[in-house]
C-alpha cells in the first residue's frame, strides 16, 4: 500500500517539528514548510495527500496557501489556528479547509482528525461504480468528480461528500448533526457549524437554489427541474 504523504505548514519550528514526529509515527511520510510561498512550491512538487495548515504565516497567510493549492488539485486540509474566533474558522472553512483544530491541540486529536479526513478520501465508490444525474447536474463518485451543465464544477473533499450524502436522497431532509457524522465519521468533529459553511461553499459553486435549509433541523437537495 503506498504511503501516504502529508505537508505540514507552521512557522513555529517546535510545533511543527511536534506536528511531524506524531504523523511519521503514525506511518506517514511527512514534509514541513515554514511560510506561505514554500507551501505551494512544496505542494506543487510533492502532492500531498493532506495539508495541516497554519493559518498565521510569514509571506502569505494559510487562507491563500489553501485557495492556491486548492486551485491547483483538490487537496485534503486541516486548519490550525491559534484564535477560536467564529469568522477566522468560518472563512477557513469557506476558501476550502475540510476541517480545523484550535491550539492547543493534543497530538492524539491531530492523529485522529488526519485520519478521519484520509478515510473520507478513501471511501471507495459502491459496486455499480455510483453516478447521478439530477438535472443538469452529473456526480461521478468513482472519480469524485461534479459537472454542471457540462462544466467542470471543483469541489473540496467535505463539499463533495457532502453533496454525495444529500444527493442520495434528493428531497430527503437530513440535520446538521447527521450530516457531520456521515461525513466526518464522528459526531463532534467541529461542530454543527462547519457543515453551515461547507453549504454555503456548495450554494455559491452549484447555485443558491440547489440545496433547501429547514429552519430548525437541516438542509435537503432540491431536485433540478
Amino acid at each position: 500500500m503506498r504511503q501516504r504523504r502529508i505537508l505540514v505548514v507552521e512557522d513555529d519550528r517546535t510545533i511543527a517539528d511536534a506536528v511531524a514526529a506524531r504523523l511519521r509515527a503514525e506511518g506517514f511520510a511527512v514534509d514541513v514548510a515554514a511560510d506561505g510561498p514554500a507551501a505551494v512550491e512544496v505542494a506543487a512538487r510533492a502532492r500531498p495527500d493532506l495539508v495541516v495548515l497554519d493559518v498565521m504565516l510569514p509571506g502569505f497567510d494559510g487562507l491563500e496557501v489553501c485557495r492556491r493549492i486548492q486551485a491547483d488539485r483538490p487537496t485534503a486540509m486541516l486548519m490550525l489556528t491559534a484564535r477560536d474566533d467564529e469568522t477566522d474558522l468560518l472563512v477557513g472553512l469557506a476558501t476550502g479547509a475540510d476541517d480545523y483544530l484550535t491550539k492547543p491541540f493534543s497530538p492524539r486529536e491531530l492523529a485522529a482528525r488526519v485520519h478521519a479526513l484520509l478515510r473520507r478520501v478513501d471511501r471507495s465508490a459502491p459496486p455499480d461504480g455510483w453516478t447521478l444525474r439530477l438535472g443538469d447536474l452529473h456526480i461521478d463518485q468513482a472519480q469524485r468528480r461534479v459537472w454542471q451543465a457540462n462544466a467542470a464544477v471543483h469541489l473540496t473533499p467535505t463539499e463533495f461528500d457532502l453533496l454525495v450524502r444529500l444527493a442520495r436522497r434528493p428531497g430527503a431532509v437530513m440535520s446538521r448533526r447527521q450530516l457531520l457524522a456521515e461525513v466526518s465519521g464522528w459526531a463532534e468533529a467541529s461542530g454543527t457549524r462547519t457543515v453551515d459553511s461547507h453549504i454555503k461553499a456548495l450554494r455559491r459553486k452549484l447555485g443558491a437554489d440547489l440545496i433547501r435549509t429547514v429552519h430548525g433541523i437541516g438542509y435537503a437537495l432540491e431536485v433540478p427541474r
